[in-house]
C-alpha cells in the first residue's frame, strides 16, 4: 500500500539548501512573521494573556479533580510515555 503521509520529506539537499536560503532572505528583509521581536509576528499583549492562563490552568484543573481520578490520569499518561519509548 502507498504511504498517505501529507507531510513529504524530501532527501534531496539541493532542495533542503534552497528551502533554508528562501527563509535567510525573508528574515533580513524583515518579512511577515519574522524573529526579530520574538513573538513570530503575535500581537505580544495576547501572547502575555496566553501565558498567564496556561501558568494558572494546571493547578486549577489539579485541584478541581478528586486524588482518585488524578492518579488514574497519571498512569494513563504514564502508559503512553512508555508505550512511546519501546
Amino acid at each position: 500500500m502507498p504511504n498517505r503521509s501529507s507531510n513529504r520529506k524530501t532527501t534531496d539537499p539541493n532542495v533542503a539548501a534552497f528551502r533554508v536560503m528562501q527563509h535567510v532572505i525573508a528574515l533580513s528583509e524583515g518579512a511577515p512573521g519574522a524573529a526579530e521581536n520574538g513573538t513570530g509576528g503575535k500581537n505580544p499583549a495576547a501572547v502575555a494573556l496566553g501565558h498567564l492562563g496556561g501558568l494558572k490552568g494546571g493547578p486549577a484543573r489539579a485541584k478541581a479533580l478528586s486524588a482518585k481520578k488524578r492518579s488514574a490520569i497519571a498512569k494513563r499518561a504514564a502508559r503512553a510515555r512508555w508505550k512511546k519509548a519501546r
